[in-house]
């Protein structure tokens, strides 16, 4: 297993996950395209055992993930286009690759880490009244805000940009994993967090 490389260029053996409490939940079995058709998908709480490329490729799926060009005249949707999004983050990764001289997958799961929030708010409602009680988070629940965080920031950042959504994607990517305070993804992460705390 350990020779098959993902899109048959980045060795997953080498990848670690620093963060004790995600492990279990990033899988880093190796595949070469990505893609399980949605094998997962029945079953509860499977979707930690996909891989975490595959689980980035969906999120990107989302509806509302679209590329805007010139402007907002040219909008290209990628909701059900799971292989060009797939050819997407090939091209994403080969760019992580030139700008950092490390392993884009191990660009990624830092990026994870440092998106996955510890803390957050629920609603809590004693007596009839309706107040914020701060929680911790799950770690499957971690992995799944750090995903929807970092494409939100992607898809935001692509508005009114000259750049393609491959190297808004990489750069996004980048900043997260050096824990920039520059990274959308990374102020949304803050800003959650800081009102679970206020919430205390």
């Amino acid at each position: 297993m350990s020779e098959i490389k993902i899109f048959n260029e980045w060795d997953i053996s080498e990848v670690k996950v620093n963060d004790l409490g995600l492990q279990k939940y990033i899988t880093l079995t190796p595949h070469i395209t990505c893609h399980t058709h949605g094998r997962h998908e029945h079953k509860r709480f499977h979707k930690s055992q996909v891989n975490i490329v595959e689980r980035f490729i969906n999120r990107l799926l989302s509806p509302g993930a679209s590329r805007r060009k010139n402007g907002g005249r040219q909008t290209r949707r990628l909701s059900g286009k799971k292989l060009r999004t797939i050819k997407l983050v090939k091209n994403v990764f080969k760019i992580i690759h030139l700008k950092t001289n490390q392993n884009p997958i191990q660009i990624l799961i830092r990026a994870i880490e440092n998106c996955a929030p510890r803390e957050e708010t629920t609603r809590i409602s004693y007596g009839g009244i309706n107040y914020q009680q701060s929680v911790d988070v799950a770690p499957q629940r971690r992995v799944d805000l750090a995903l929807k965080f970092l494409v939100e920031a992607c898809w935001r950042n692509s508005f009114k940009n000259i750049l393609t959504i491959e190297e808004i994607i990489a750069n996004e990517l980048i900043l997260a994993a050096n824990n920039d305070g520059k990274s959308s993804a990374i102020k949304r992460k803050e800003e959650k967090e800081r009102i679970a705390a206020s919430a205390r």
